[in-house]
């Protein structure tokens, strides 16, 4: 039995607040178990310097930080990202773009943010569920005639763990797997990003079999959910 009583194939209980800022076009407070990720999503009526100003693309970038309380002992605050955070707000803004519509979006860009309040395991995965709640709630202020949004997306964490495989890992679980992965989908059921990595362990074909599927149940569970 896990540490908190969950099965192998069960999630953490995830819960979503909605609206929480009132400035954002878009804003959702999501947590799962010890993780809570604050995303908000601002529009900005311009484009990104880097493209064409007579671009009829628009364009949805993120950002991602891990505020200093977030962990402990603190995390120094940073005003630009450090390597880790600079790879999974690349991650983030991939897996969001991927089921935008980005000529329906027009000339501007969405800007995500994803700060982790609090970390247990999970946080970029649950910046990437969250950040497109947030991201739909924007765009749906926008009204446009056909919605850029063309599928959901979520994310969700698995791993090896003392030769069980085990869905969305905690902290205590995370830093003692000797595989661990993350998966990105649609909630079409087609797959986005898988990062997986073997922690002076080579793992076999059917691991990597084992560690899909609960990736892909545990995503569909959580677009039914949300």
């Amino acid at each position: 039995m896990r540490a908190d009583n969950r099965q192998n194939d069960e999630l953490r209980a995830v819960t979503v607040q909605r609206g929480v800022v009132k400035t954002a076009a878009g804003s959702v407070l999501i947590s799962a178990g010890g993780t809570a990720v604050l995303c908000t999503a601002s529009i900005l009526e311009e484009l990104p310097k880097w493209m064409p100003k007579d671009s009829t693309r628009g364009w949805v970038t993120a950002e991602y930080r891990m505020l200093p309380g977030s962990t402990n002992p603190r995390t120094p605050r940073n005003d630009k990202p450090d390597g880790r955070a600079a790879e999974i707000q690349r991650l983030i803004g991939r897996s969001l773009r991927s089921v935008i519509n980005l000529e329906r979006l027009g000339a501007r860009t969405v800007y995500i943010d994803c700060d982790v309040l609090q970390a247990d395991g999970g946080t970029r995965t649950l910046s990437i569920t969250g950040g497109f709640l947030a991201l739909s709630a924007a765009l749906d202020s926008l009204h446009l005639a056909e919605s850029p949004v063309t599928d959901s997306v979520a994310a969700v964490s698995a791993g090896i763990v003392g030769g069980e495989a085990m869905l969305d890992l905690q902290y205590s679980e995370d830093v003692a797997a000797t595989v661990d992965m993350n998966i990105v989908m649609t909630g079409g059921g087609r797959y986005i990003e898988i990062q997986g990595t073997g922690e002076e362990y080579a793992f076999t074909e059917e691991e990597l079999a084992q560690l899909l599927a609960l990736g892909r149940k545990g995503i569909k569970e959580l677009v039914n959910s949300l």
